[in-house]
């Protein structure tokens, strides 16, 4: 994956504008899990229109393997932005 948006490490932060330039990081899919069934119920009423849908959305599981900062970058201390 090479958009990274931040990376921190030993309390100091670099933010990308909007991605951190050169930045990267090696991740292995480990396996797809199901999330929580979510149940659609639309329901008319005085027409006798009832109907039940569930749906379970798939997400791939990843393992973070590496993260290269990139070239140049300077690892400064983030700030909480006030």
């Amino acid at each position: 994956m090479d958009q990274v948006l931040l990376i921190a490490s030993d309390g100091k932060v670099v933010v990308g504008k909007p991605h951190v330039k050169g930045a990267k990081v090696l991740a292995e899919a480990v396996g797809e899990v199901r999330d929580d069934k979510v149940i659609v119920f639309h329901f008319k009423p005085k027409v006798r229109i009832r109907r039940k849908k569930g749906h379970r959305q798939f997400h791939t599981r990843l393992a973070i393997k590496e993260i290269h900062p990139g070239r140049g970058h300077k690892m400064e201390v983030g700030h909480s932005g006030t």
